[in-house]
């Protein structure tokens, strides 16, 4: 690792540029179904939305857990009623002014309650991707219409880190000292 490694990890170890794949792949080309963006799974409760993704014959499913303010862009740009502006204007016109093309998006590691994913791009002078946190990329890269890759392992994985984030929901909502702490500070 290279000492400018090292520091773009230190000022930021959720935002990583990177010449190379320095996380752990555990999967080929091959390997890899794309995937397009199916629905989105909200609820009132303590668990987080989940922006869903299929594959084109059904069969496969990641669940991606995203923020709120996330799910809010993500729906707004789904809005086929109104031609409302997107937070994202401004990073696409951008983007094309320097000449730089978002090609991919591979989900690549699971991390606690957290997917990461390896953004790949072009034109870029130094960098060939990006790997950051799933939910800080999903709504830019609808926007901009980039396929999402995952490896069938890897959707399987997600899937028990969402039945895992859910279970923990409903512990947190059945124990009445955190729901009325929840109560006092909502």
């Amino acid at each position: 690792m290279t000492s400018e490694d090292t520091l773009l990890k230190e000022l930021n170890p959720d935002f990583l540029f990177s010449k190379n794949q320095d996380e752990k792949v555990d999967f080929t080309q091959q390997d890899l179904i794309e995937l397009k963006p199916y629905g989105m799974s909200l609820h009132n409760d303590t668990t987080r939305p989940f922006l869903l993704l299929k594959d084109v014959t059904g069969q496969y499913t990641l669940p991606v857990g995203i923020s709120q303010i996330e799910a809010g862009v993500t729906l707004t740009q789904s809005s086929t009623t109104q031609a409302l502006g997107t937070p994202h204007t401004f990073s696409e016109k951008l983007l094309t002014s320097l000449d730089i093309k978002i090609d991919k998006c591979i989900f690549v590691e699971i991390s606690g309650h957290h997917q990461y994913v390896r953004v790949y791009m072009s034109g870029h002078p130094r960098f060939q991707s990006l790997k950051l946190k799933a939910e800080d990329a999903m709504s830019l890269c609808l926007h901009l219409k980039v396929p999402f890759y995952a490896s069938t392992s890897f959707i399987q994985r997600s899937k028990i880190m969402t039945a895992d984030l859910s279970d923990s929901a409903k512990k947190i909502s059945n124990q009445p000292d955190i729901a009325s702490l929840k109560k006092q500070y909502h």
